[in-house]
């Protein structure tokens, strides 16, 4: 496996809430070869206390799985990796922590997705594995926190929900001390159905021609019910009958006895078997297939089609600026001149910005001005708080955080306490960014056509100087008193600015 850039070999990583999964592809001539897999039990939604924070016991556990994964994937190049996190690491408040550790056990960044996006990428990896040309399909995914329905036809998901049960979540609550009896299952379904009831309408009048389930839950429910002879390929509302019945006859979890059923999955299996009864009873499924790809396999399909310059968060960008109506022209300009900027940085600097970087700054020049669609007064905070809270396919929440923030700081007093706590440590990489798109807007505040001249940009710890040709600042007094003012608010951030 070779550790430069033309490396045919691509690794996708879903820290999941029961179990953690990655798998490594290769690709080569337009096809996606699987040549890796590794799984391990982690149980990371156990480790949750009280206060929502993960114990020391589960991170150790977490992060020596992830040191193993990591050897597999050391010489990866970043850009060919994609780990991230789902509902328990949404959920944590220590998250920023762990995800410090976690990354340099991995050797790879660590993103956390929101429950809409995991749903998507779900639906991509079911979409790739299962494929029938035309047909709308109903895709769930029983993870151990968190349960995913979509909606979708073809590669293209039409409805995404992700709702706040899973195995591990509703064993917890339900068979906590390892008894199962009817009237606690009849609980658990009847809990689960409250949870659908806002999407029971919408999913069903939509429809879909078959339904699919993904993943460790359902995979499970699937093998059992055919091991025992209760169904003959898919699962069916009377398999998943006979199978709640054998649970309850057990009695206890330790003493349920089901082929097909492995020693790890037993202790979470009765709230999977709830949660999917639950769905079959709301939504009136007849019979569901099951198929071996879901969060990984969409990851992984997704890192490849960024990798060939099919990158869905571009779409989103332009989505949302046609959404707001944004001034295109304009935006493209910040978006040259930013970049520029960052290149003539990198020219002089031996720490140069990574191509994410140089994608967070397009993205937030591309989105600043979405806020006037709200109220110019103050626009800068409504853009910012709609990246931040929307539902943006192709973003990790990280993602998200870094562009609200540049966007809520492009203008007026730059906002220290913004830039704490910034996820991955980025704090002073991102202010930077922030810094230099303020640099663009400032220089296109005229909002004219006129090409900007070439001039150069250096920055020495915390001195920026801009140098422009001969007679150009003279020639334009109103961008030159524009900077003298930027300059005053980048003093107050701890940067001295200086131009001629």
């Amino acid at each position: 496996m070779t550790s430069n850039s033309e490396s045919p070999f691509f690794a996708a990583v879903d820290l999941g809430s029961n179990s953690f999964h990655m798998v490594v592809a290769k690709y080569a001539d337009g096809r996606v070869q699987i040549v890796d897999r590794m799984k391990e039990m982690v149980r990371l939604a156990d480790g949750l206390d009280e206060q929502r924070n993960l114990d020391d016991a589960t991170v150790e556990r977490t992060i020596a799985c992830l040191e193993r994964f990591g050897q597999r994937i050391s010489e990866m190049p970043s850009r060919h990796v994609r780990a991230v996190g789902t509902n328990t690491l949404r959920q944590a408040r220590n998250s920023a922590a762990f995800l410090s550790r976690a990354r340099h056990a991995l050797g790879h960044r660590i993103e956390i997705i929101a429950g809409r996006e995991e749903a998507r990428l779900i639906y991509l990896g079911v979409a790739h594995t299962v494929f029938k040309e035309g047909e709308q399909r109903l895709v769930v995914d029983i993870g151990g926190g968190s349960t995913e329905v979509i909606i979708g036809r073809d590669f293209q998901p039409q409805l995404t929900e992700s709702l706040y049960m899973g195995c591990v979540s509703m064993t917890h609550q339900f068979f906590a001390d390892g008894k199962i009896n009817a009237k606690r299952m009849r609980k658990a379904i009847l809990f689960a159905r409250q949870e659908l009831e806002a999407i029971e309408t919408p999913y069903r009048r939509t429809g879909w021609e078959s339904a699919i389930g993904a993943s460790g839950t359902i995979l499970s429910i699937n093998k059992v019910l055919n091991a025992q002879g209760w169904t003959q390929g898919g699962i069916t509302p009377a398999g998943l009958e006979q199978l709640r019945e054998v649970l309850v006859r057990a009695g206890e979890i330790d003493n349920i006895k089901l082929d097909g059923l492995s020693s790890n999955r037993k202790p979470v299996f009765a709230g999977g078997v709830a949660v999917l009864s639950a769905l079959f009873e709301a939504l009136g499924i007849g019979e569901m297939a099951v198929s071996d790809g879901a969060l990984r396999e969409g990851l992984l399909h997704e890192l490849i089609g960024r990798d060939q310059q099919r990158d869905v968060r571009e779409q989103t960008v332009a989505d949302l600026q046609q959404r707001y109506s944004v001034d295109i022209e304009h935006a493209t300009r910040i978006e040259q001149t930013a970049r520029y900027c960052l290149e003539k940085i990198n020219e002089s600097s031996s720490d140069s910005a990574d191509h994410h970087e140089q994608s967070l700054l397009s993205w937030a020049a591309r989105l600043h001005e979405i806020g006037q669609a709200i109220a110019h007064s103050g626009y800068q905070k409504h853009g910012a708080y709609l990246v931040h809270n929307s539902d943006l396919p192709g973003f990790s929440r990280q993602e998200q955080h870094y562009v609200a923030t540049l966007i809520r700081n492009h203008r007026r007093k730059i906002s220290s306490s913004d830039f704490d706590n910034l996820p991955d440590n980025g704090t002073d990489r991102i202010l930077l960014l922030c810094i230099l798109l303020r640099l663009a807007i400032v220089l296109n505040r005229s909002r004219t056509s006129a090409e900007l001249p070439s001039f150069q940009l250096t920055v020495n710890d915390r001195n920026i100087e801009i140098v422009f040709p001969d007679g150009w600042l003279e020639a334009h007094p109103l961008t030159g008193a524009d900077l003298e003012t930027e300059a005053g608010y980048l003093q107050a951030a701890g940067y001295a600015l200086t131009f001629r």
